[in-house]
């Protein structure tokens, strides 16, 4: 059903006191009904029809149904056994029309009687049942081969000899077409089930790579800001006896913090919200906010030196987006990790053809690891390196991560800005 299209918020009416039209049914449904749910005793009814109308037909002909002599009670059986195949007239097409034309064959050969009304039904249900084509052509050519020769069109064409050939080909032509009319039909159905099937596994696929980018980015935001948090927490327990000033200081940058961290889980989880529902949500963070990022982090770590070189402007979005994620994520191990003595180096340089990356801290730290980041190429529990390099290799990129000889932790990523890549 064609859905209704969308109108403006000021000239959409009231749909509390509205209903959905149906589509109108043809007028032939209501009969076509019963016929489609009880079609054993469709064909009961059909046959006994046939039955009645030979029965009539005989009538006015002759006094067959006296049942006076054999011939009589032979031609009442003949007429019987052509009227009730129908029964199988939609299993057995072929075979049914058969024993029709060998009733009328068994009739034109002496018995005192006409042919039968079976024959009719026999056609249509040859032509419109019938899957053999070749089958279903023989039929109707011995119907009319029978019906031209009964009534001698072949040597003195008349116009109801012709009219009857005629009609004995339009009744099986009527049920041929309406054959292929619900072949048709049926083929129009089992494209729109598999073109609905698609849909469903496109839409269930797209919503599971969906899940996936918003839990990597979730973790991204959530490590980063709750690390920086516990850290600055920390130090305004330990500090707030003795310099209250700086532990209140350090509880405000832990405000700042959690309201960052409110506002871009707001913006994630936007996407999931109704289009009615959905909120103005702020750009994604690219290359330009790492300065920010990286005074964030200064106040937790005062030693990190921000190297960037090159034109990152021309870098491309979904880069510049990953190339974040992935600095934030290894700041994030170092407040966690490492502390906030250590020493940080962070380079970004724009290269002819990709981004590289460099995080790497001088280790000096009496932190203990959590486990929940992967340190080295290692197993873990983690998902921190994994997340990285899922976002690096998504681009056609790499991330290698390892502790240094010298101690301390190395991230060093290439992403590609190539066109062709974006």
């Amino acid at each position: 059903m064609r859905s209704r299209p969308n109108t403006p918020a000021s000239d959409t009416p009231d749909t509390s006191h509205t209903h959905t039209e149906l589509p109108k049914r043809p007028v032939w449904q209501p009969i076509r009904g019963p016929f489609e749910r009880w079609p054993y005793l469709t064909d009961l009814l059909l046959a006994i029809l046939a039955l009645l109308l030979t029965l009539l037909l005989w009538s006015r002909t002759g006094d067959v149904l006296a049942l006076q002599s054999l011939w009589d009670v032979t031609a009442f059986q003949c007429g019987f056994i052509g009227c009730f195949a129908l029964l199988w007239r939609r299993t057995h097409p072929w075979q049914v029309h058969a024993v029709v034309l060998a009733a009328m064959l068994m009739l034109e050969l002496g018995l005192p009687a006409d042919g039968v009304v079976a024959l009719a039904f026999s056609l249509y249900a040859l032509g419109r049942y019938e899957a053999n084509t070749r089958a279903s052509f023989i039929g109707v050519i011995a119907a009319i081969v029978f019906v031209a020769i009964d009534q001698n069109t072949v040597v003195q064409p008349t116009a109801g000899g012709t009219v009857t050939v005629m009609l004995v080909w339009a009744l099986w032509y009527i049920g041929r077409r309406l054959r292929f009319r619900g072949e048709y039909l049926r083929l129009l159905e089992e494209r729109a089930d598999y073109l609905e099937r698609e849909r469903n596994a496109e839409a269930e696929r797209a919503v599971a790579a969906e899940r996936t980018r918003i839990a990597r980015e979730m973790h991204d935001v959530v490590a980063h800001q709750v690390s920086l948090m516990t850290i600055q927490a920390g130090a305004a327990r330990a500090i707030s006896r003795n310099n209250p000033e700086a532990a209140s200081e350090a509880l405000a940058a832990v405000e700042t913090a959690g309201r960052q961290a409110m506002a871009e889980m707001r913006d994630l989880l936007g996407v999931l919200r109704p289009a009615s529902d959905a909120a103005v949500l702020t750009p994604q963070p690219s290359l330009d906010d790492l300065t920010a990022l990286i005074e964030k982090v200064r106040l937790v770590v005062p030693k990190v030196e921000y190297d960037r070189q090159g034109d990152l402007e021309s870098v491309p979005t979904s880069v510049s987006l990953a190339a974040y994620r992935i600095i934030q994520e290894s700041l994030t191990n170092v407040v966690k990790h490492v502390g906030s003595k250590a020493s940080v180096y962070v380079s970004v340089k724009a290269e002819k053809e990709c981004l590289s990356i460099r995080v790497c801290d001088d280790g000096h730290s009496p932190a203990e690891p959590s486990g929940d980041t992967k340190f080295g190429d290692g197993p873990s529990t983690g998902h921190g390196v994994t997340g990285m390099r899922e976002r690096a290799e998504l681009l056609g990129g790499h991330l290698h991560a390892d502790v240094l000889a010298q101690g301390g932790f190395e991230v060093v990523a290439q992403l590609p800005t190539a066109t062709g890549r974006r």
